[in-house]
Order: C-alpha cells, then structure tokens, then sequence
C-alpha cells in the first residue's frame, strides 16, 4: 500500500510542477497562503486554506509555522526524493483536513493534526496522512483521522507520541513502525490496530513507555 500510495504523490507533485508560472502563492496577513504549487524558498507562516491544495517538491523553509484547513491537502516531498529536505519552524497544525503528507523535513514545535475529511476525494481519489523520514522537536498529536490509511515511519522525534482514535479504511491503515522517539509512544482507539503493513518496517525505538495499541510494534 505504501509504495502505490508514494506513486500517487510523486504523480501529483509533477503536475503540480506545471503550475509554477501561475501565481499560486500569495502573500496574506502575517504569512502566505498556497493554493497550488509551492516554489523552494523561504517562507513565513504559512495557510493551506480550507478546501485548498498545495504541492511542494522540497527544499522550503517555512519560518512561522504551517496551518492546513478543513478538507485541505498539504504535500511536501515524498519518499522518492531524500535529497529534497525542508524545514518548518513554528509547528504544523491542521483540524479536518483531507491529506497531510510531508517527507524528509526538520520541524520544529511539533505536530498537531485532528480529524479528518473522510476516505474519498481530493486530488487522489482517496485521502491519507504521511508523516515520514522527519526529525521532528516536540510533541506529536495526530487524533481522530478518518481517511483511507496512515502512516508514521521512520521519524525521529524528541518529544512525546500520541496516535490515538484514527479510523482507516484500508486493512493496514494504521502504519506505525521504524521510529525513534524520545518519550513516550501512546497509541489508543485506533483502528485497525497499528501494525508494520506492507512497509516491511522494524519495531519503533521508544526511550519512555508505549501504552495501549502500540505495544507490539
């Protein structure tokens, strides 16, 4: 599931690429608001509005934290391209969105993303969060997701886990393997219940507890 999933992404980020000419990217109020394609470069707070989509290949520096709305979709990178790093400073937060997917990131504040905006629709048909490859400083929530499949992989996070109360479609739709987190690792009302899937994924390394379903990975 994985790997088609990451062929969708790169499928779209390249058609996001057509639309660097067009001014997608425009600036608001104390930060920027994406609507499309977003260029390398540097950036203040940055918007996802409601119902929007932005698409960026990596190496973005984002300096006042990302907000994604309702029913949105936010990509940056994916896991085909390790060399095109970025940095959030600032946290990322998103109520309701539709698919939060960054890859190979340094964030800073954290991560805080709630809800969902259902299994079907956007820009790939079906809807998933992927939060992979990132060195990420500060506590991790991610509650309440109700898209077609998740994944947490290959983090590093100083700073504490909680996946908790996210409902997947999909039969491995709770991926949470491969990461190293220095704190706790709670993991509660998933379903299904996380597991390595088809990521061929090792036992996450976790300096304090685990607690609920992420016992056994």
């Amino acid at each position: 599931m994985t790997r088609m999933l990451g062929l969708l992404t790169v499928a779209a980020l390249a058609a996001a690429a057509l639309l660097v000419a067009l001014p997608v990217v425009a600036g608001a109020a104390g930060g920027t608001t994406c609507t499309g394609a977003l260029a390398p470069g540097d950036y203040n707070h940055l918007v996802v509005p409601a119902g929007a989509a932005c698409f960026g290949e990596g190496h973005v520096n984002i300096r006042g934290g990302l907000d994604i709305g309702s029913g949105a979709t936010f990509v940056l990178s994916n896991e085909e391209t390790p060399d095109a790093t970025s940095t959030i400073t600032g946290g990322v937060h998103s109520t309701n969105a539709m698919n939060v997917q960054i890859h190979f990131a340094t964030i800073g504040g954290g991560i805080d993303i709630h809800g969902g905006a259902g299994p079907f629709g956007g820009p790939f048909g079906i809807t998933w969060n992927t939060i992979e490859d990132n060195q990420i400083n500060g506590e991790v929530t991610i509650d309440g997701y109700n898209g077609f499949w998740m994944g947490f992989i290959r983090n590093t996070v100083n700073g504490s886990v909680k996946l908790n109360n996210n409902v997947l479609i999909d039969e491995d739709g709770n991926e949470y393997v491969t990461n190293t987190i220095h704190g706790s690792l709670s993991c509660v009302g998933n379903v299904p219940v996380p597991q390595v899937g088809d990521s061929e994924g090792s036992a996450n390394v976790v300096s304090g507890k685990k607690k609920g379903d992420c016992t056994d990975v």
